[in-house]
């Protein structure tokens, strides 16, 4: 009378041994009966709710680190920043120099080593020159001021909602594309014009917070963590700070 309990039991522990290596995989298959058990729901939701609630809570999140590569005006910038509402902080790699942004509020630094601030083309006086000047902003905060025309497209760098608004919108036809995973975080996967528009992986636990994005036209892959998470902006101090004033020196 035991006997087919126990082979039950031993089947369900197989399946769920199963489950638990298929889980370890890229997507998600046929271990639920309901992929969507135990999540936020999103993932029962057309593509266009999913997105539309994967923006709301994107904007509502207090903080968020950004990764990955973005390809814009024929250029690659490689990203890794931290972002809040008031400030953002981390590193741009652009043309193969690198460069760290820190902005609290509407004071923005940009820290870059000698090589960044020299002008290959310089000569004679003019290059000496060049060289000095480098050489006194090497590993300095230089304070970009307002009305220098780099204020705007640095500062966009730090601006989480100008990232984000940018960023989360698919292009063209939206569709869901099954379940998938992100980091260990089960997500539902939605793309636009089968994925020409781009792709977009949406938590399935907690909060729908958008975790990787690839862009339409191979224009970049972009992870996304942290969300939620507070950090610190601090102020350099005024001896790592050198203010130029009314505009930045060419670079």
């Amino acid at each position: 009378m035991t006997a087919i309990p126990q082979v039950r039991t031993r089947r369900t522990g197989l399946r769920g041994a199963v489950c638990a290596l298929v889980v370890t995989g890229t997507v998600l298959t046929g271990c639920s009966d309901d992929p969507d058990a135990g999540t936020n729901g999103v993932g029962k939701l057309p593509a266009d709710q999913i997105q539309t609630k994967t923006r709301a809570a994107a904007e509502t999140a207090d903080a968020v680190r950004l990764s990955g590569t973005v390809v814009t005006s024929g250029r690659t910038y490689k990203l890794d920043m931290r972002l809040k509402a008031d400030g953002g902080t981390g590193s741009v790699t652009a043309e193969g120099a690198t460069f760290q942004l820190l902005r609290i509020g509407e004071k923005l630094f940009l820290k870059a080593d000698a090589g960044f601030w020299s002008h290959e083309d310089g000569e004679g006086d003019d290059k000496g020159s060049d060289t000095a000047a480098a050489d006194k902003l090497d590993g300095k905060f230089v304070k970009v001021p307002q009305g220098d025309p780099s204020y705007k497209k640095f500062s966009g760098f730090t601006d989480k909602d100008v990232l984000l608004s940018g960023l989360l919108t698919l292009h063209g036809d939206l569709a869901t594309d099954g379940h998938h995973e992100q980091s260990g975080t089960r997500t539902i996967r939605i793309t636009g014009d089968d994925g020409s528009g781009g792709t977009l992986d949406v938590s399935l636990e907690g909060k729908p917070y958008p975790l990787r994005l690839e862009r339409a036209g191979g224009a970049g892959t972009l992870t996304f963590s942290g969300w939620g998470k507070p950090f610190e902006l601090r102020a350099p101090a005024k001896g790592e700070t050198v203010d130029y004033g009314k505009q930045l020196p060419t670079s």
